[in-house]
């Protein structure tokens, strides 16, 4: 997890970070919330392509259309599991209430009293600041508190559904969307507190000021976490359609990079270079936008080492409910340490990427395989070094260029 963090002003949700996260500040800004009917949210949500910003991308307007009827359940998910975003934690800190707006404007079209709000465990700051911001309202909704566990999956959608349900906080297999059969069998509109930024942007600002940013193709904006180890986590907003290169910090420059977190993927320089931040476009060529992270090793660290330590972090962080978690994604860690340490593990790593792929309950085998991969696939002399007992990261020299296998 990010221990503090910077976040710079941006064009549309961040717009007024530096005027504070109180109440009075975001009304000063953009008045009071507007009522907007069902009907008018969709076309909306409908006409800017509105994506979630969970990682998925999945339209919006199709989540709300399933959840439309039978009393359906607003949930905005600030748990924020995975350990190297801080986007959310940003939003909680500063911009709170325009995340709530979001959900209110949703739940009162959809007839709905209550929006849950689910809170990270390890990001005490960011939860504090959301308590306030509750206190401070006064919708004619009931906002329903809940504490999602420190750990990679705890902010999965079905572990979110089934925290709320007050069992353990874990993925489980699912046979209908949350949208469709969610809390306790009702119909579950559940977001990321950046997705419901987005929404109560566009119902305050109006579709044309939303439009003012990002492409024709694509409007508005995405938020993306910078990390390094050593420094803070920068969070910047950038409009889609801008270069990547063009946003990112300096010290990135000519240095490959994480891109996504934990479940994204390893990309070289030429790569980052020569991309747009754009969710079709960065997937063209292999790259989820996912969590909006990327990810800068120190220069000269070996991106090997650090595959190997996230999938061991990975393989530990799963529910353990089926087998690519349980037995799987351990076995592959294993494989993959192997590798780090020198030893030509690639034909076993391959094996257990082709086992685990497609065969969880949930995402989180998946994501993992996709790190792995790319790191072959983008990195492949990397990899050739390692499978010769080598790595490119130490210093030169014959000697020193040997990996010492434990």
């Amino acid at each position: 997890m990010p221990g503090r963090v910077r976040i710079q002003r941006g064009p549309a949700l961040l717009a007024g970070v530096d005027e504070g996260p109180t109440l009075a500040a975001h009304r000063s800004r953009y008045g009071p919330l507007p009522t907007v009917p069902l009907a008018e949210l969709d076309r909306r949500v409908s006409a800017v392509g509105l994506r979630g910003r969970g990682g998925a991308a999945f339209p919006f307007a199709t989540k709300l259309r399933a959840a439309a009827g039978r009393r359906p359940v607003v949930v905005v998910n600030l748990s924020e599991g995975e350990p190297a975003s801080a986007k959310d934690t940003a939003l909680a800190l500063g911009r709170p209430h325009l995340v709530l707006d979001g959900a209110v404007a949703t739940a009162r079209a959809l007839g709905s009293r209550d929006v849950h709000l689910v809170l990270p465990a390890d990001r005490p700051d960011a939860a504090a600041q959301v308590r306030l911001a509750v206190a401070e309202r006064k919708d004619r909704v009931r906002f329903r508190l809940h504490t999602a566990d420190a750990r990679f999956v705890a902010g999965q959608a079905r572990a979110v559904i089934e925290l709320m349900a007050g069992r353990p906080n874990l993925p489980v297999t699912a046979w209908a969307p949350e949208a469709v059969s969610g809390h306790r069998g009702r119909p579950t509109l559940l977001s990321n507190a950046e997705t419901w930024a987005h929404v109560g942007h566009l119902v305050l600002a109006g579709e044309a000021t939303y439009r003012a940013h990002g492409t024709a193709e694509e409007p508005g904006t995405a938020l993306l976490t910078i990390t390094r180890p050593g420094f803070d986590a920068e969070v910047l907003e950038v409009p889609y359609g801008v270069r990547l290169r063009d946003v990112l910090p300096p010290f990135a420059t000519g240095h490959p990079a994480l891109v996504g977190g934990f479940h994204g993927a390893w990309a070289t320089w030429e790569t980052l270079g020569a991309t747009r931040v754009s969710v079709p476009a960065m997937a063209a060529v292999g790259l989820p936008l996912g969590a909006g992270v990327v990810h800068v090793p120190d220069p000269g660290s070996c991106p090997v080492a650090f595959t190997s330590a996230v999938v061991d972090y990975l393989a530990g962080q799963s529910a353990g409910r089926c087998g690519p978690c349980l037995n799987g994604l351990p076995a592959l860690a294993v494989a993959v340490r192997a590798m780090a340490q020198g030893r030509d593990a690639a034909a076993r790593i391959d094996e257990l990427t082709r086992l685990v792929a497609r065969r969880g309950a949930c995402a989180h085998p998946d994501g993992t395989v996709r790190l792995v991969r790319s790191l072959f696939g983008a990195l492949p002399e990397e990899v050739a070094a390692h499978r010769a007992g080598a790595c490119l990261a130490l210093p030169s020299g014959a000697a020193s260029r040997r990996v010492v296998a434990r």
